[in-house]
């Protein structure tokens, strides 16, 4: 799926994709969410989850690889080496 088609999709149409499609990355903490990273192809996922309810609350997409830099501490190269 195109990052264009992405966008267009319903919330829960996202949802269905990034869990079912997308390759999960890295997380993190930011305030009261949890951030998901997911790869699907050609482009990432960002999942912003609600500690507290555990909704996805927003997507964010982004292709290029400068957004990468708050998950680089928590990327495991050996999961990459080994696809």
């Amino acid at each position: 799926m195109k990052l264009s088609e992405f966008i267009g999709l319903t919330q829960e149409e996202k949802r269905f994709i990034v869990l079912h499609e997308g390759a999960p990355i890295a997380k993190r903490e930011i305030l009261n969410y949890t951030v998901f990273l997911f790869q699907l192809s050609g482009y990432y996922v960002e999942t912003y989850c609600c500690q507290e309810s555990k909704e996805i609350r927003e997507y964010r997409v982004f292709y290029n690889a400068e957004h990468l830099t708050p998950y680089l501490e928590a990327i495991s190269i050996e999961y990459l080496l080994k696809k």
